[in-house]
Formats: C-alpha cells, sequence, structure tokens
C-alpha cells in the first residue's frame, strides 16, 4: 500500500468518522458514558486498517496520524472561514428553557430527558426549572443557565463523579 493511498484512506475515514459523530448529537460529545467511550475505542480499532492496510509499519502508521492532524488543522481554518460550514458540521446552539418555561420541542431535538435537564439546573445551583431565565445547550455539548440568582452566565462542564468509598 502506497503512503498516498493511507493519506487518501485516512483523509476519507476522518471524514466519516466526522459525520458520524455529527449524527451522534452534542449532548452525547460533552456527556460521554461508558458506552460511549467503549464505542469510540472500537471505532478507532475498526477503522485502522482501513486507514493503513497491509502497512504495519512506524512510518505508515506516522502518515495516518499526519495525515489526521492536517485534515483537522485544515478543516478548523475552513470552519474559521465559512461559518455557515461550522454551523452545518458543529450545529447551533439551542435554547431549553426561556423565563421559567421548558421550550419542549427543542428538549425534544436534543434528546435530553427532563430529569437530567433537571440534574443540570441543580448542577449550577438553581432549585427549579422555574426559576431559570435561559438555558441553552451550546455547541459543545454543555448546557449554560442564566439565572437570577447568579445575574450572569454560569457553564457546567459534565465530569466524572468521584467514587464513593464503602465502609
Amino acid at each position: 500500500m502506497s503512503y498516498l493511498s493511507i493519506v487518501f484512506s485516512s483523509f476519507c475515514v476522518y471524514i466519516f468518522i466526522l459525520a458520524g459523530l455529527r449524527l451522534f448529537g452534542k449532548r452525547d460529545l460533552a456527556q460521554m458514558s461508558m458506552v460511549d467511550v467503549v464505542f469510540i475505542l472500537l471505532i478507532s480499532n475498526a477503522v485502522q486498517n482501513a486507514m493503513v492496510g497491509p502497512d504495519t509499519t512506524l512510518l505508515g502508521g506516522l502518515v495516518a496520524a499526519a495525515t489526521m492532524f492536517a485534515v483537522n488543522l485544515i478543516l478548523k481554518f475552513v470552519i474559521r472561514k465559512f461559518p455557515k460550514l461550522d454551523r452545518a458540521l458543529q450545529g447551533q446552539a439551542m435554547m431549553l428553557i426561556y423565563n421559567g418555561k421548558i421550550v419542549a420541542e427543542n428538549l425534544r431535538k436534543s434528546g435530553i430527558g427532563l430529569d437530567e435537564l433537571e440534574e443540570v439546573i441543580r448542577e449550577h445551583g438553581v432549585s427549579s426549572v422555574d426559576e431559570v431565565n435561559l438555558a441553552i445547550l451550546e455547541t459543545d455539548g454543555n448546557v449554560s443557565i442564566l439565572s437570577d440568582h447568579f445575574q450572569s452566565k454560569t457553564t457546567h462542564r459534565r465530569r466524572a463523579r468521584p467514587k464513593v468509598k464503602k465502609k
């Protein structure tokens, strides 16, 4: 397999994975569960041979990795130049709550359940939906909350919950 073939295959795999993750939904990217992590790891393993074929040399792997870096760099440059492409690839922020009222259609589109939304609200230190002035699902999958309690925007980034030691 020639190195040019590795470059082409790696480019195609990058675009395919990008499209698949876009279809996944932004909520899933910021709040990956154990199942999602395993899925991503298995996808990377599944497409490795498609990128390098029988070439298992160090140089073949480096060519594939360099192609991924180059495609990523070029894509980020193009996205900055063309905002419409950015919106097509990454989507737009979505309003989930406005003036204490849930925007049910957007909640449904986002794939976030009411329990999840209420959990995020509590994580921001707000006790109920009707106290939220504005809740936005950002393009990176995080939820930003505007509330009278804060007088400013807060963004909660999901972190792994610490394990509680059993006595």
